[in-house]
């Protein structure tokens, strides 16, 4: 029996209801988990600008879309940019190989900026050898380049850069950078294509500081040897073939242990290596978590040429409630079953915002608290999941909305003979948001700022709104740099009444953080 659910939310079995939701399937928040990331993804400008190459930096929050974005490009469109675009995909970071980094971490911690940047350097060399030279995809276009691909074997061999014929592991590839960075050591005096400054380190001999000199400088050109060798033999490879090569890398985040000087030593070479690898054929691309790139920038020690590296740099990834609206639906209606039960239209749902909002509002109630003045459930699942920023992903909305599927579905079950006006309804969309709260308290709050944990646990069962005489009275004496930090990670959402400053924590962790609605 095929019911059609519409907008006019007559009563049906709890029983029908179970049969609907038992094949509902809305993916995995987790990027490296989501089965189904192709099929439900939403096109945002920062894959646009990615995909018309007008971006190498790519920052978002926790859960913004950042892998979901690398998976993408890495995992299901090599072969179309290939094609078209003549573009190769190497990549680096991938979720498999994070235990692999953390086997070296010994290793790591001997290294300072300036190795760093030669390690980056030396990795790179190495995705392009073993992904692009050695790569089966690209041996036809590369055929012709005989002569191009032996000088870069050349230039690799007098980097002391062994040929290894077979293909190399992650881990081999590790082992094998730190190899050669332990046995290199010349001399380098970089000048940068745009004229910023040149750039000279001693890599293992003395500690030489990295120095900019400037642009008129009447010092003679000296190219890096080495690195620079290799690079421009790579190029000519790309150039003979008519190609160019993206260098992608994500999970930064879970490499090196977080906000330690480890972490930050490694990412400042990195933004360094890529400003001195890339180059008109050969883009290096870094997907990387904003605050990590604010930890990075505002080292004491500054950040030479900055400006450089953020020319290209997208925006920051955001979420707009039509873009959410978007994905919830590919989602949910990506499963046929699903889809055929309550008579959607592809077609329309790809082409029509408001059929998308319509075959919404076919799972869920118009509200989820009782009128009147409520919010639409849409604005109530967009604004619930929005931090101090502002800021709404597509990770935390799965999750809510995992949770409430399941509680639904369990409820219906508990009570087969009742009966529903929706399919998910507004107990379980309370029940996904407070869940996800206690989530976001554990994986979040805790795991990723325990430096700040003993700040935030002082908020732990108070209220959701404080004044900044409250704020003092909690935080003590550093109390403005303190909330300036809780800020800056979206626990509280700063705002000016008559000149002062209230501070009021999102729905988001009120739950999980056990606070009770009133001001302080």
């Amino acid at each position: 029996m095929v019911v059609c659910i519409s907008m006019e939310n007559i009563a049906y079995k709890n029983s029908e209801l179970v049969d609907i939701l038992r094949p509902l399937d809305l993916g995995e928040s987790v990027a490296e988990a989501d089965t189904l990331l192709e099929v439900a993804r939403v096109e945002t400008s920062a894959f646009t600008d990615l995909l018309q190459d007008r971006v190498d930096l790519i920052p978002g929050t926790k859960g913004s879309g950042k892998s979901a974005l690398f998976r993408i490009f890495v995992d299901f469109l090599p072969d179309n940019l290939l094609k078209y675009r003549k573009v190769v995909i190497a990549h680096g970071v991938h979720s498999p190989g994070d235990p692999v980094f953390h086997a070296f971490k010994d290793d790591f911690a001997k290294l300072n900026e300036q190795q760093f940047v030669s390690f980056w350097c030396i990795y790179l060399v190495s995705l392009a050898h073993e992904q692009f030279i050695k790569g089966e995809r690209y041996s036809d276009f590369i055929k012709d380049a005989g002569q191009e691909v032996e000088s870069f074997r050349v230039a690799c061999v007098n980097a002391k850069i062994p040929e290894i014929r077979a293909k190399k592991t992650l881990k081999d590839i590790l082992q094998w950078t730190l190899h050669v960075l332990s046995n290199w050591s010349p001399k380098l005096t970089y000048k940068s294509p745009d004229n910023s400054g040149e750039l000279e380190f001693d890599l293992f001999g003395q500690k030489t500081p990295l120095k900019f000199e400037p642009e008129d400088s009447d010092k003679e050109r000296a190219l890096p040897q080495y690195v620079n060798d290799i690079k421009e033999s790579l190029e000519d490879i790309l150039k003979k073939s008519k190609l160019s090569l993206w260098l992608m890398i994500d999970r930064l985040d879970e490499i090196f242990p977080r906000r330690s000087e480890l972490e930050k030593t490694a990412l400042r070479g990195l933004l360094r290596a890529m400003r001195f690898f890339s180059s008109e054929t050969i883009r290096v691309k870094i997907f990387l978590r904003d605050d990590m790139l604010d930890q990075v920038v505002r080292s004491e020690n500054g950040f030479t040429a900055l400006t450089h590296i953020t020319v290209r740099q997208a925006d920051t990834l955001r979420w707009t409630e039509d873009q959410i609206l978007s994905m919830v639906v590919k989602r949910i209606f990506v499963n046929k079953e699903i889809a055929e039960y309550l008579k959607i239209n592809y077609e329309r749902l790809e082409a029509s915002a408001e059929y998308r909002k319509e075959a919404f509002y076919e799972i869920f109630p118009p509200t989820v608290n009782r009128p009147p003045n409520q919010s639409p459930t849409l604005r109530w699942i967009y604004n619930r999941c929005a931090d101090g920023r502002n800021v709404v992903t597509p990770r935390d909305v799965i999750d809510l909305l995992n949770r409430a599927k399941q509680k639904q579905q369990d409820d219906f079950m508990a009570n087969a003979v009742g009966k529903s006006e929706w399919i998910i309804g507004p107990m379980a969309l309370q029940y996904g948001l407070q869940e996800l709260s206690k989530k976001k308290r554990l994986t979040y709050l805790q795991a990723e700022f325990p430096h700040l944990w003993e700040h935030i646990e002082k908020f732990v069962g108070g209220k959701t709104g404080y004044s900044e005489s409250a704020m003092q009275n909690i935080l003590g004496k550093d109390w403005k740099r303190v909330s300036d930090d809780l800020v800056s990670i979206g626990l509280f959402r700063k705002t000016t009444i008559r000149g002062k400053a209230v501070f009021g924590v999102p729905f988001l962790y009120r739950q999980g953080l056990e606070m009770t609605q009133g001001k302080k």
